[in-house]
């Protein structure tokens, strides 16, 4: 499938781009405090809505599961996470601004859909908040205080099911995890800031896997170990010799995709041997 390039029509810097479930529309988040959704369908784009409503740069966009509706978060340097839905096709509301942190929201992540309407959020004043709907409209918040005392830079939910398992299963609850990054330079092995971390889809897979970026250059590929799985052991991918800035698994869980400062995007595959082999470099 060829590139294809996308006019988003921002006036300043795009810091995310996060496509919707059906792969139809992509949110863009940018300096310019706006949002933009964006319809795209073989080599054509076409602007759908501007979302105006925050008073700084936005950091992250990220679409909800389908199950609740056409839902879209974005969180910005003004410290606000704001719920936007859609109505009238192409008609966006702020169902929900949450004002709950002092400084600004770095990174969010809604939740497996089994755990209901839930987003985590990761904040500068080194808290998360996790922020659940209600069967009312209301939403329930739960914190977690100092999570990294100088700042969190990325949130990611664990898979919701157990490792190994093909289905989900109405015996067993639904696995409710999170990992976090921040500019303390955990998790552990990095020895600069963490500018993102990424739970592994599992499915049918007999091991839990996060991928962590850094500034120092490195990306890290983090399995448990041991019988309890509260263990932790890290393999360092590659010295990128530059910031890495994003980490994102393929819907199977078996392909890394690493942006680094260098304007790339390179493609990973774990081997038999459990070694990392780059599979390809991604033409910007």
């Amino acid at each position: 499938m060829p590139s294809q390039k996308i006019k988003t029509g921002h006036q300043d810097t795009v810091h995310d781009v996060a496509m919707d479930y059906y792969g139809k529309r992509v949110a863009t988040a940018s300096s310019d405090s706006t949002v933009k959704i964006i319809g795209v369908s073989n080599n054509a784009s076409q602007h759908l809505a501007t979302l105006t409503g925050h008073q700084g740069p936005v950091w992250q966009v990220a679409w909800a599961h389908p199950k609740f509706g056409s839902i879209l978060a974005s969180c910005s340097c003004d410290g606000r996470v704001i719920i936007w839905k859609e109505g009238n096709q192409n008609d966006w509301t702020q169902a929900h601004v949450f004002s709950d942190h002092k400084s600004s929201v770095n990174s969010i992540a809604w939740a497996p859909h089994e755990l209901g309407l839930c987003l985590a959020c990761g904040s500068s004043d080194g808290n998360i908040s996790v922020f659940t709907a209600r069967s009312d409209g209301a939403w329930d918040t739960t914190k977690i205080d100092q999570a990294h005392p100088v700042g969190v830079t990325s949130v990611s939910w664990a898979p919701s099911m157990a490792p190994g398992a093909l289905v989900g299963s109405g015996l067993l609850d639904p696995v409710q995890k999170l990992v976090s990054g921040g500019c303390d330079n955990t998790v552990k092995m990095h020895t600069d800031w963490v500018r993102d971390v990424a739970w592994a889809p599992n499915l049918g897979l007999p091991k839990s896997t996060i991928a962590s970026a850094s500034q120092d250059g490195t990306v890290v590929i983090w399995t448990v170990v041991g019988k309890e799985g509260d263990q932790w052991e890290g393999k360092v991918l590659k010295d990128f010799k530059t910031p890495v800035w994003r980490v994102s698994w393929s819907l199977t869980g078996n392909i890394l995709a690493v942006a680094d400062g260098n304007n790339n995007v390179t493609l990973w595959k774990e081997a038999v041997d459990g070694e990392w082999q780059q599979v390809t470099t991604v033409d910007p």
